[in-house]
């Protein structure tokens, strides 16, 4: 009974994480001037218009397998909200702020959770019981899938962020690159080579488990 609540949990976790990081996405993107999300049903908080049939699937996996104990970083992604760069004022700036309002979703929503469960250490054991059993996978995926996003390759958030920050003579051949070898140099840090462990999660591993021991009591 145990393991199936927090196999729930850790469910609910993935549902609010992926639909608030990609209504973000489109939320900034129609904010700044430009209607592709919306007319793509992107523009909505139902998660299974953000399902991605191997991002989520995996983070699905790692998850569960969480669930059950193995001592793995959960992670993956949802399907990345499109956008139309002619529909922008200023298509490298406001690119860079439509990808990383995903990471900054998720981190005011842990942020938020954390807060949450300190507030509720005045409630009754068994409020604050449920409180923190619901809240900790909810924070941790959060983080967990801020920090993912925000690493600086296509096609996670952090590659536009980068191209968006760099001067416009770097940009568009950091851009080229990213774009040509992105998935593959992705694809390379998530599989497992030292002893199961994948240089994914040896990379943002101490910054989440920095993040966590900030944010949880």
């Amino acid at each position: 009974m145990t393991l199936i609540l927090g196999l729930l949990f850790w469910l609910l976790a993935i549902t609010v994480a992926i639909t608030v990081h990609e209504f973000s996405h489109a939320l900034v993107a129609t904010r700044l001037g430009d209607p592709t999300p919306k007319l793509l049903g992107r523009l909505s908080l139902n998660p299974i218009k953000h399902y991605d049939q191997v991002g989520t699937t995996m983070l699905l996996i790692t998850v569960i397998m969480r669930a059950f104990g193995a001592p793995v970083i959960p992670f993956g992604w949802a399907k990345p909200v499109p956008f139309d760069p002619y529909n922008l004022a200023n298509p490298r700036r406001d690119a860079a702020l439509i990808s990383l309002a995903g990471p900054v979703s998720n981190l005011l929503v842990a942020i938020i959770l954390a807060l949450l469960i300190r507030l509720s250490t005045g409630f009754p054991t068994l409020a604050m019981g449920v409180i923190g059993l619901v809240a900790t996978p909810l924070i941790l995926l959060n983080v967990v899938l801020a920090i993912f996003n925000l690493i600086p390759i296509h096609p996670l958030d952090g590659g536009k962020i980068l191209v968006g920050l760099l001067p416009r003579e770097w940009a568009d051949e950091v851009e080229r690159v990213l774009t040509q070898y992105g998935t593959l140099i992705l694809l390379f840090l998530i599989l497992p080579f030292n002893r199961g462990t994948s240089p994914i999660a040896s990379l943002i591993g101490p910054v989440v488990s920095a993040v966590l021991s900030f944010l949880l009591p």
